[in-house]
């Protein structure tokens, strides 16, 4: 496989997402409800959610497939030279907010998009990546989370762990804040070394490590005993994955430039959630210790 291969890439998202939602539904017990959709300007999806499940509060699954005549400027700020080139964007993107504290959000992306204009080489890349967001953090699932990242990258170069892993702690960063979205994991745009079918090899391992690093994590949590102030912390730093997808996340602004379907691009937002003006923890508790010692960016390999 070496020319631009787009129908491959359907496939195997397609596939992804009924793996993961596969997996993510046996381990609650529900099941997924799935809306099909279509944009007007060219292409559409199919998004999956799982509602007030036993173990996920929410865990939505999208895949997409548009395209259209121009490239939003989500796509373009970095690359003006694409600007006013028709374009194909496919991915897969999920969120998953459990019910239980001890059990951290997760959300992972793999994506493909080729920009094109007559006369000229298509301009194609990959993007993607997982990252884990815990409210009470354990150590062991911070390691083993990064060792599964590291894995799933080691076989395309050594340097690509570090490299994304440092894109990662950066991107998922929310600078009003000065603060850590979560603990990181890979992170990777604008990815073609080595010719298609090589980047599309790395995405497809991306995609496959996140039930690996996610599913120890949750079978292991998700029996944890909790109480009110532990669901209230959980609320109160959903509130910061709020303000990072709003704010400032190129994929919610790709998706809304691109005519995407709201109510897909915004599952990710968590179903309930709390702000708390002038909050802080008390020193040396859990609540703290979260901040001080787990969100600032660390090896965890």
């Amino acid at each position: 496989m070496t020319a631009v291969d787009t129908a491959s890439v359907h496939d195997y998202l397609l596939d992804l997402q009924d793996r993961i939602c596969e997996a993510l539904a046996g381990l609650d017990g529900g099941a997924f409800h799935q809306d099909t959709w279509s944009r007007a300007a060219g292409g559409g999806g199919r998004s999956r959610v799982l509602a007030d499940g036993s173990v996920f509060e929410q865990a939505g699954v999208n895949f997409s497939h548009v395209h259209g005549e121009s490239l939003p400027a989500a796509a373009t700020d970095r690359r003006p030279e694409l600007a006013g080139r028709s374009f194909q964007a496919l991915g897969v993107s999920l969120v998953v907010h459990p019910r239980n504290p001890y059990v951290p959000t997760s959300h992972a992306n793999v994506r493909f998009l080729v920009a094109e204009a007559p006369g000229a080489e298509p301009v194609w890349w990959f993007g993607g990546g997982f990252d884990l967001t815990p409210f009470y953090p354990f150590t062991d699932d911070c390691r083993h989370w990064h060792r599964v990242a590291r894995d799933a990258v080691a076989p395309f170069g050594d340097d690509l762990y570090p490299r994304f892993k440092q894109w990662c702690d950066e991107y998922f960063y929310l600078p009003h804040r000065e603060e850590a979205r979560g603990i990181g994991g890979l992170f990777f745009d604008d990815y073609n070394r080595g010719g298609f079918a090589r980047s599309f090899a790395l995405m497809r391992s991306v995609g496959d490590g996140y039930l690996t690093a996610y599913l120890p994590i949750v079978e292991a949590r998700r029996d944890n005993p909790w109480g009110d102030r532990e669901r209230q912390f959980q609320l109160y730093r959903r509130g910061r994955y709020v303000e990072f997808n709003l704010l400032h996340d190129r994929g919610t602004r790709f998706g809304i430039q691109s005519g995407g379907r709201t109510e897909s691009i915004l599952m990710s937002l968590p179903p309930q959630v709390r702000w708390e003006y002038g909050y802080q923890p008390e020193p040396g508790s859990l609540e703290d210790r979260l901040v001080t010692d787990f969100l600032p960016p660390r090896d965890w390999v």
